[in-house]
């Protein structure tokens, strides 16, 4: 068999997602998640779906000792590092905790590898390192920058990636800046479960759909955008699963590779909410308040490169990221606590 890969924070949103494509493509993995901002009931949920990992480790990416043990117990082919905190709002306010987690789990995690000899990682990172981009579409040589913590301690993380790339020409380095990922698994039984106040969209509207919630609150309507509302480049989270098998099918050789995720289109918030009443037949009440603190006008991603380098291409469109966040959120209105 061949040797697995390294999950971390394997039981997230993305993370769950992207192992139902890795046993698809018949690639044995293994997850380790603290558990922090997930449930171990995903677990189950991919069992259901022949997604089961070799093994889970409830860990800490900044757990030294843990690292080396499941360093120690397998033998991995490379590591896919989801694991991290990502909330832009919450990272205003807890920077030192975003820094914590985010560059010091990463750093922990690379000198774990280092000490085993596996070289081979896709990094997780996310378009915020451009901060406000001076123009759309946004290709991987535009300036970096950040306007949160949060998009700091990415940017911080992809700077120890390119320095190690540039000293130690051993390495295998994917960095993975992805737009916003929303959707669900087409089965119903994976899906974005936040705890608490969703921070993103998408779970926020398909919460008010259930009556979960009484309305949405469209963060300013004055941007310098069609409609007045924020423009993103929301991505089925399938889409950003299989861009990451085809990372790690380009990575056959030392090299750094950096590429955007994204399917090229900027679409705002009023024209989601309106797709979303279209596509499910539910409209969504909402209202407009003030701008975050952090928020940009505009995002959204060239992803000519990508196809370039890993043959990758968004094939779901808005209606299906609509229809199938919907799906997941009927079935599972109590996110993984929901008995199927």
């Amino acid at each position: 068999m061949q040797d697995p890969i390294l999950l971390t924070g394997g039981t997230g949103f993305i993370g769950a997602h992207t192992a139902t494509a890795l046993a698809s493509a018949k690639l044995p993995f293994v997850i380790l998640d603290n558990l922090s901002n997930s449930s171990a009931k995903v677990l189950d949920r991919l069992a259901r779906l022949n997604a089961s990992p070799l093994a889970f480790v409830n860990a800490d990416v900044r757990d030294a000792q843990a690292l080396d043990a499941v360093f120690a117990r397998f033998k991995f082919s490379g590591v896919i590092h989801f694991a991290g905190l990502k909330a832009v709002g919450e990272s205003v306010a807890q920077p030192l905790r975003y820094f914590d987690n985010n560059v010091n789990g990463t750093l922990q995690l690379l000198q774990a590898m280092q000490r085993a000899g596996v070289k081979k990682i896709v990094f997780s990172s996310s378009a915020t390192v451009y901060g406000d981009p001076a123009s759309v579409p946004i290709r991987e040589d535009a300036a970096l920058s950040a306007t949160n913590p949060y998009g700091r301690s990415k940017l911080l993380c992809e700077d120890m990636l390119r320095e190690l790339a540039r000293v130690d020409n051993s390495w295998k380095i994917a960095l993975l800046r992805y737009f916003n990922p929303v959707g669900a698994h087409e089965s119903g039984l994976l899906g974005e479960s936040p705890h608490g106040v969703p921070n993103n969209l998408m779970p926020f509207m398909t919460q008010v759909a259930m009556g979960q919630r009484e309305h949405l609150q469209i963060f300013g309507n004055d941007y310098d955008t069609p409609d007045g509302t924020g423009m993103r480049d929301y991505l089925h989270v399938m889409d950003l699963a299989q861009g990451h098998l085809a990372a790690l099918q380009a990575l056959d050789a030392p090299k750094l590779l950096t590429v955007n995720l994204g399917t090229g289109q900027g679409v705002s918030v009023k024209q989601m909410v309106d797709t979303f009443a279209r596509v499910t037949g539910v409209p969504i009440a909402h209202r407009f308040v003030a701008r975050r603190p952090g928020d940009i006008a505009q995002c959204w991603a060239d992803p000519t490169l990508a196809q370039q380098l890993l043959g990758w291409k968004a094939q779901l469109g808005l209606d299906r990221m609509c229809a199938d966040a919907w799906r997941w959120q009927s079935m599972n209105p109590q996110g993984f606590d929901t008995s199927l």
